[in-house]
């Protein structure tokens, strides 16, 4: 799988349901070449339309599923929210 196509999929909590968005960035592990971690947007901050001043971390391990149109994890949001 491309990550163009791995970045159109919406990342979703199996926890409470919640859309977190769809991925915008990977962290990679470069010695073992595997990815550590999946980066979405944060909430916005302004109505909810304009500036986002976090992000969502969801680390690999976290994955329970990638599906052919989602990607399903389980995580607590608190947890995952991080300011930039």
């Amino acid at each position: 799988m491309r990550f163009s196509e791995f970045s159109k999929k919406e990342v979703i909590n199996i926890s409470d349901g919640k859309c977190l968005g769809c991925v915008s960035d990977l962290l990679f592990d470069e010695c073992q070449g595997r990815i550590q971690a999946m980066i979405m947007r944060g909430p916005a901050k302004w109505f909810r339309c304009i500036g986002c001043d976090s992000e969502y971390v969801v680390n690999w391990d976290r994955v329970v599923r990638v599906g052919p149109d989602v990607i399903l994890v389980e995580v607590c949001i608190e947890q995952v929210l991080q300011k930039l």
